[in-house]
């Protein structure tokens, strides 16, 4: 593997994709930078694969967030599970954070409210109306 590899988060939201593609706009400034129903694609899923009317779900999406790019997309009808990962973000200030971590946990749940660790001088932990594990910190000073 090169060192220009890149690991890019991938989350499958089982019907709630768009819903979610526009709170992480809304949130954190997010930017869509594609997206594709399954009625535009080029080639049509194999019958059964995709629920029934499931044209107007997403099939393929990518929004940049800061410098990361996370891709998305309701999936092939399979239930969302979001266990045993936390996606991690770092900002500059605390006032950052706690933008961002109100932002997050609105209609989600704080597992660890914004506080000071040995690591950060403020850090907190939540997971969002959509089930997924977030870590809002400072960036360590250099």
């Amino acid at each position: 593997m090169s060192n220009k590899s890149v690991i890019e988060p991938y989350l499958f939201f089982n019907g709630r994709c768009e819903e979610a593609l526009k709170f992480y706009q809304q949130s954190l400034g997010a930017e869509l930078q594609m997206m594709m129903r399954y009625k535009e694609s080029p080639e049509p899923p194999p019958p059964g694969m995709t629920p029934p009317n499931w044209g107007d779900k997403i099939m393929h999406a990518s929004l940049k967030i800061g410098q990361t790019i996370v891709m998305a997309s309701d999936g092939c009808g399979e239930g969302a599970k979001f266990e045993g990962f936390s996606l991690s973000i770092s900002v500059n200030t605390e006032a950052e954070a706690k933008k961002v971590f109100a932002a997050l946990s609105e209609g989600g749940q704080v597992k660890m409210p914004l506080t000071k660790t040995f690591w950060s001088p403020c850090f907190g932990m939540l997971e969002d109306k959509f089930g997924i594990g977030w870590m809002v910190g400072i960036n360590p000073v250099k």
